[in-house]
């Protein structure tokens, strides 16, 4: 990962709705749109926000299977992430 990935990302986890997001789908396979909206009570034009800069910064996938999209837990850049920040001990 580099420097600007990991800012970008970085930037995603500041903020407190998507870092709820993130450690929810860290114990979960998947959400829903509808799934985030109950854990965070943000209306849905506020959760497609915040899943738009988790899936720009990687650190969720969007996948669609019939009329729903799934979202998971980018374990490949969160572990890329992970090593990029443990440089800095």
């Amino acid at each position: 990962m580099d420097a600007k990935s990991c800012e970008k990302a970085t930037g995603a986890i500041a903020d407190k709705y998507r870092l709820s997001i993130l450690l929810e789908l860290a114990q979960r396979e998947r959400m829903t749109s509808s799934d985030i909206q109950e854990l965070t009570g943000l209306s849905q034009p506020c959760v497609s926000h915040h899943v738009r800069l988790l899936t720009e910064s990687e650190l969720v996938t969007a996948d669609k299977e019939g009329r729903n999209i799934y979202l998971r837990l980018n374990k490949d850049t969160t572990r890329q992430l992970s090593l990029f920040l443990s440089k800095l001990t």
